[in-house]
């Protein structure tokens, strides 16, 4: 009897063929054995190594013509085998330093089912409690709790990215509540108005108690803001003209800079000269006063501009809107997108020039739909400060959190920023290549299986990570206000 057997594992099969020190072929002995598990094999000099299965396929004798014969009812002899391609993760040294084996595993080796503890010990899986953000448990393995690191996260960016409905605004519900819980502080770009649910306690469910999670709200922890509180409810998001150079303003509007800079700077100098506080109106009434037909464009965007309601004469204070501790919801639901971009813009200018001079606490910044706010193609108004924070924010304090549904529309320097990255399903052809571009030892086994991971099953990778990991992720303390609209 083999050594493991004595040890009480489970065989998975036996190596056979050519085999490297990187990856390993073996004919499947279990059927429990599916593509993802955990395995581990004796090696003679490095000790146990453990490996994960990156594709199984089953090899046939039945060929073409045979299988029309098994359709005429003929008897026909199948023989198969079940084939698994094992990538080898490595083992730890007496340093417990991770290496790999440099001397291919003998042929004929049992290979057995990991153990929870061998796959802990290997790829370094600690319950980081004090600061970590318990996001769920490694899949198909319920006693793996996964933490990410929220120090790390804050320091070297996140990006969660997935395709609609696969459930990326539910798991960034999941990782603010562990901000809320550990008083990290935050600010939301929410286009859609979808995260004031944190407030409120989930339902009930099995999955509460098997996870070890309880339905809670954080009501007293989250504030709102929305240029449009008619619609949204909340406090008021206004900015001053004075933060707000003319060329600024004709960019928003997509005017002509040539040809009507002048009037404007010269009715906008006028205003700061002769009162501390002054709106859209007030430059409306001098450029009127001017009686001149060729401002009339000039005239309707500042008009269409002053019904937003965005700029005001006395702006929300950015100390009102970061909170230590707290998370404030920036709600553009409803909002023009070119406004859209104006608030996230004007706001994360004023987030990283406070931060660097340590004016209000670290925060993560997180921006939904990212491929709007910062466009691989095209320039939206936020793009420049975004990269700028993608770049130095970590030096400040300042973490970003990019989510989107469009992998392959985000700026790629910024992408390429974000350490931790969160994957659920993504089938589309251009946004999986943007993901193997970026993720690093991402295998070609894994990359398929990201289009086929079922709703709430994540690739998590980077950060305190030292493999892309499947989690499985936990349910949510609080409702999710995310879900997609019944017509029927």
């Amino acid at each position: 009897m083999a050594e493991g057997d004595k040890s009480g594992l489970k065989r998975a099969g036996v190596i056979y063929g050519d085999v490297g020190t990187t990856q390993f072929t073996c004919t499947v002995t279990s059927p429990l054995l599916e593509q993802g598990d955990y395995v581990q094999v004796l090696h003679e000099k490095f000790g146990w190594v453990l490996g994960r299965v990156d594709e199984i396929k089953r090899k046939t004798n039945l060929t073409e013509k045979r299988a029309k014969e098994l359709l005429k009812g003929e008897e026909v002899n199948i023989e198969e085998t079940i084939l698994a391609t094992v990538v080898v993760i490595g083992y730890r040294d007496e340093k417990g330093l991770l290496q790999y084996p440099r001397i291919p595993f003998n042929v004929g080796s049992i290979v057995y089912f990991a153990t929870d503890e061998f796959i802990k010990k290997v790829i370094g899986i600690e319950e980081i409690k004090e600061t970590g953000a318990y996001i769920g448990r490694l899949f198909k393995h319920k006693n793996i709790k996964i933490y990410l690191d929220i120090n790390n996260m804050v320091q070297k960016h996140v990006s969660v990215l997935a395709k609609t409905g696969a459930g990326k605004s539910y798991l960034t519900g999941v990782l603010l509540e562990e901000f809320l819980k550990k008083d990290v502080t935050a600010v939301i770009i929410d286009p859609h108005g979808e995260y004031q649910s944190l407030k409120h306690p989930a339902k009930k469910s099995k999955q509460h108690d098997e996870f070890g999670v309880k339905p809670m709200g954080f009501a007293s922890k989250i504030n709102m803001f929305t240029p449009d509180t008619e619609l949204n409810g909340g406090r008021p998001l206004r900015f001053t003209l004075a933060s707000m150079s003319p060329r600024e303003l004709l960019n928003l509007m997509n005017l002509d800079a040539r040809q009507y800079l002048i009037p404007l700077r010269k009715a906008m100098d006028l205003l700061k000269t002769s009162r501390q506080f002054f709106d859209l109106k007030d430059v409306i009434r001098i450029l009127e006063s001017e009686d001149s037909p060729n401002l009339s464009p000039l005239i309707a965007q500042l008009e269409y501009m002053a019904e937003m309601g965005i700029f005001a004469k006395k702006g929300t204070k950015i100390g009102d809107i970061v909170s230590k501790g707290k998370i404030s919801i920036i709600n553009l639901r409803g909002v023009a997108p070119d406004i859209q971009e104006l608030v996230v813009q004007r706001l994360s200018m004023a987030l990283f020039e406070l931060r660097k001079r340590n004016k209000i606490p670290p925060l993560m910044l997180v921006v939904e739909e990212a491929h709007n706010y910062v466009p691989q193609q095209g320039v939206a108004a936020s793009s420049k400060i975004l990269r700028t924070i993608a770049s130095e924010g970590r030096k400040f304090g300042l973490g970003l959190c990019i989510i989107s549904q469009r992998p392959a529309k985000i700026d790629k320097n910024v992408l390429s920023q974000c350490n931790t990255q969160i994957i659920l399903r993504v089938t589309n052809p251009n946004d999986l290549r943007a993901i193997g571009n970026s993720v690093e030892n991402l295998t070609k086994g894994s990359l398929e299986e990201i289009q086929r991971l079922p709703v709430g099953v994540a690739l998590v990778t980077g950060g305190n990570m030292s493999l892309p990991l499947f989690v499985e992720i936990r349910p949510r303390h609080t409702k999710h206000g995310g879900e997609s609209v019944k017509v029927v």
